[in-house]
C-alpha cells in the first residue's frame, strides 16, 4: 500500500504511514473486540455444552447417547434431513436455472417466495402447517377419511423442516450462476447442444461448490431446526422428538447431563459443518483463481463437447 509523502526542506521526501491503514493501537484494540465477542458468544458456550455433558464421567454420557429415545430422536432427525435436503437440491438448482437463465412474468414473485422462509418466524410456519393439515384445519377432514396423518406425525416434520430450509441450496446455486454469466451456455446452444447436455457438461462443473456449499448449510440447519418441528411434532417421545426436542425434553425434566450430552451431538454436527464449509469454500477460491489461459483452453472444449 502506498504511503503518503511529505517533502521536507532541500527536497528530500519522507514516507509516513499509509493513509488507509489504521493505527496499531486502533488495529489491536479491533481485534481484541473481535475475539472477545467470539470468545464470549461461541467458545465458551460451546465449552460449557461439553463439559456440563461430561461433568459426571464418561457413563452418564454414553448411558445418555444410547438411550433409545434418544436413538429415535436421531433417527428422525436423519431421516427428516435425508428427505429435505435431497428435494431442497433439486428444487434450489431448478430454481437458480430457472431465475439466472430466463426473464418471464413472475421472476421477481419467484425471488421473493425462495425468500419468504428467511422473514417467516419458525414457530409461525409451524403453525400454518398446523391449521393446514390438523384435525380442525383445511385439510383435516379429508385426510382424516383418507387416514392420513400428517400433523403429530413424521410427514408433518419433514414437510416443516423442507419449507425452513428450501431457500439455502437455491441462494446459494442462484448467486454462483449470476456471477459466472451464461457466455458458454449460449455458445453450447448454438452449436446445437440440448438443455441436458448443457446443464451435465457445462453448467454443473462449473456450479459444483456452490451447490455443495448450499447443501452443507441446508443439512446443517435442517438437523438444527427446533420452531416449527416443535409445534408440528406433538413431543411425542420416542416417534416425534427430533435432537432439538430431545435436548429440550430432558432438561426440563432436570436430567442437565443428559441433556448437555445429546446437544454435544448437535454442537459436533456444527463443528463439523464449519469445518466442511471452510474447506468448501477453499476448493471454491481455488476454482476461481483467475488463469485465463487456462480456462480458455478448458471452456472451449467443453463447449465443443456439449454440442456433441
Amino acid at each position: 500500500m502506498s504511503g503518503v509523502v511529505s517533502y521536507l526542506g532541500g527536497g528530500k521526501a519522507r514516507i509516513e504511514r499509509p493513509a488507509l491503514e489504521e493505527r496499531p493501537a486502533l488495529r489491536w484494540l479491533l481485534i481484541g473486540l473481535a475475539m472477545g465477542f467470539l470468545a464470549l458468544f461461541l467458545l465458551v458456550p460451546l465449552a460449557v455444552v461439553f463439559l456440563t455433558a461430561l461433568r459426571d464421567g464418561l457413563g452418564v454420557y454414553a448411558r445418555a447417547v444410547s438411550d433409545p429415545e434418544t436413538f429415535a430422536a436421531i433417527r428422525l432427525t436423519l431421516t427428516a434431513a435425508g428427505i429435505a435436503v435431497p428435494l431442497n437440491l433439486v428444487f434450489g438448482v431448478a430454481a437458480a436455472w430457472l431465475i439466472s437463465k430466463y426473464e418471464f412474468s413472475g421472476r421477481s414473485l419467484l425471488i421473493t417466495l425462495i425468500d419468504l422462509p428467511f422473514s417467516v418466524s419458525p414457530v409461525v410456519a409451524g403453525l400454518v402447517f398446523v391449521l393446514l393439515f390438523g384435525a380442525r384445519g383445511w385439510f383435516g377432514p379429508l385426510l382424516s377419511d383418507l387416514d392420513v396423518k400428517i400433523i403429530f406425525a413424521v410427514p408433518g416434520i419433514v414437510i416443516a423442516t423442507t419449507f425452513i430450509t428450501f431457500p439455502l441450496v437455491a441462494r446459494e446455486v442462484l448467486s454462483v450462476m449470476q456471477a459466472q454469466g451464461s457466455d458458454e451456455e449460449e455458445a453450447a446452444l448454438t452449436l446445437g447442444a440440448s438443455g441436458w447436455q448443457i446443464f451435465r457438461r457445462i453448467t454443473l462443473p462449473k456450479i459444483k461448490w456452490g451447490v455443495l456449499y448450499g447443501v452443507i448449510l441446508c443439512n446443517a440447519r435442517a438437523m438444527g431446526e427446533f420452531g416449527a418441528v416443535s409445534v408440528v411434532s406433538g413431543h411425542i417421545r420416542g416417534e416425534t422428538t427430533t435432537i432439538p426436542l430431545q435436548v429440550e425434553i430432558l432438561y426440563g425434566e432436570y436430567h442437565f447431563a443428559a441433556a448437555f450430552a445429546v446437544a454435544s451431538l448437535l454442537a459436533l454436527i456444527a463443528l463439523f459443518t464449519l469445518v466442511l464449509k471452510h474447506w468448501v469454500g477453499w476448493q471454491s477460491r481455488r476454482s476461481l483463481e483467475p488463469n485465463t489461459a487456462a480456462g480458455a483452453a478448458v471452456s472451449a472444449p467443453a463447449v465443443r463437447g456439449a454440442a456433441t
